[in-house]
């Protein structure tokens, strides 16, 4: 990853970018070029641009060092700023998970790091837990019924707390093994699947049902403390939101298109509000499913929704704060005073977090065979570290890209496509691909 991350390069890689072609896949001067065909970074037009007005310095939160990355979106608010990672990083290790991604079942869980150890689940839902150090593999368990073996899992997730791993599964499972053994304590079955990852927060572990069912358990015995039922949806996207908790609230996206806030004491509804709708479209974007877990961070939420809206809204009351025609399917990413997004028509935004103004906007390319629009490329991020905003693609290629500019800094291609976002922990990367790899950079 050295042409993606190297810090030194950045000026060099700047000046490469205005003389060379769109076609072309932007890399270190001296870098030769890939064998094959060329895939491009920035092939369309954008449907958005910034907005008008005097312009604005992006000025970021000092890079961070986090030991760990404890559940999907890193905490339980989802709001990691701005991690640290080394100016130069290369592949430290290589693991192979279990079963990668195929027709029936895919990978939508991304991987989490806590305590020396990185642990990932696979499209047969079997955990398995890896040193941080060397990628040896410690442990596996198998998720999967003891019934129904061949059974399609199609979504789940992990998270970590307290020595412990919390585990959801396509099947309806809710597993709670001992981090360090792999060892059970205690699991329940529900009676829909759990397409997302859980949340834990305040000694409760929080899933939510793909038929918009909240469930509350306690995180030590899995007694099971409150229920909210919101609206079913018809259609929804693979995979789920996972809920975001802080403040006493936690605040959970349904495949309606709604947010829900709800208390965590007893799981009354403090407000609600919906991002669907907000795009007149048919097929994939008329779904006004929010796949992309939201965000808590300043006292506000942030979400973006499939079918065309990104808000943010008082975390308190649930007044809309502000509104933006863009759809996305990938959490939004919060640092500071800005907001980082990926559009679900492959565009990198960054905007104004106060007010939701778009200060640049960067198209990623978003076909594999743009003569023929073949082969569609799903971007998945951005996560930003060491003031770059790291993003991969379906097609096996991550990209970096300047947070301040929104300029594409370079690029490295991974051994298989990426369908969930990197995590940092520690300053290591982590990607996932899709062919079940789990890859550590440092």
């Amino acid at each position: 990853m050295k042409a993606m991350l190297k810090a030194a390069a950045a000026a060099a890689m700047l000046s490469a970018l205005a003389g060379c072609g769109s076609d072309d896949w932007f890399g270190e001067p001296d870098k030769p070029p890939l064998p094959g065909k060329r895939v491009s970074v920035l092939v369309h037009d954008t449907e958005l641009s910034p907005d008008r007005g005097k312009s604005v310095e992006i000025v970021l939160p000092r890079p961070e060092a986090n030991a760990d990355w404890p559940q999907t979106g890193g905490l339980s608010h989802h709001a990691m700023q701005h991690l640290a990672v080394g100016g130069e990083l290369s592949r430290a290790w290589r693991s192979g998970i279990g079963t990668g991604a195929d027709s029936e079942n895919r990978l939508v869980a991304p991987p989490v790091v806590a305590g020396g150890r990185v642990y990932a689940m696979d499209s047969g839902a079997r955990v398995s837990a890896y040193d941080v150090a060397d990628g040896k593999r410690l442990w596996r368990f198998d998720l999967t019924p003891d019934d129904d073996e061949d059974s399609v899992v199609r979504g789940g997730g992990i998270a970590f707390d307290g020595g412990r791993l919390f585990a959801a599964t396509g099947v309806g499972g809710l597993w709670v093994l001992d981090a360090a053994t792999g060892g059970q304590f205690w699991q329940v079955q529900l009676d829909a699947p759990l397409r997302a990852a859980p949340t834990v927060y305040g000694g409760r572990v929080f899933v939510i049902t793909a038929s918009n069912r909240v469930v509350a358990y306690a995180a030590q015995d899995g007694a099971k403390l409150w229920e909210f039922t919101g609206q079913e949806a018809a259609e929804g996207l693979l995979g789920a939101a996972s809920p975001a908790a802080d403040l006493g609230v936690v605040v959970v996206a349904m495949r309606s298109g709604a947010l829900a806030a709800l208390r965590v004491e007893n799981g009354s509804l403090a407000w609600e509000d919906s991002l669907a709708g907000g795009r007149r479209s048919s097929g994939f974007l008329s779904i006004g499913d929010i796949k992309g877990p939201p965000v808590i961070s300043g006292g506000r939420v942030y979400a973006t929704g499939n079918s065309g809206l990104t808000a943010a809204i008082d975390l308190r009351t649930g007044g809309r704060i502000w509104e933006k025609e863009i759809a996305g399917v990938d959490m939004p990413w919060v640092a500071g005073d800005f907001l980082f997004m990926v559009s679900t028509n492959n565009e990198v935004v960054a905007l104004e977090a106060r007010g939701g103004r778009i200060l640049w906007v960067t198209p990623l390319s978003q076909w594999q065979r743009p003569d023929t629009r073949g082969g569609r490329i799903v971007w998945s991020g951005p996560v930003l570290a060491g003031d770059r905003l790291l993003l991969a693609g379906s097609h096996g290629y991550v990209v970096a890209i300047s947070p301040y500019t929104g300029k594409v800094v370079g690029y490295e291609k991974l051994s298989a496509g990426v369908s969930v976002p990197p995590v940092v922990a520690g300053g290591t990367v982590y990607f996932l691909t899709d062919d079940a790899d789990l890859l550590a950079y440092r």
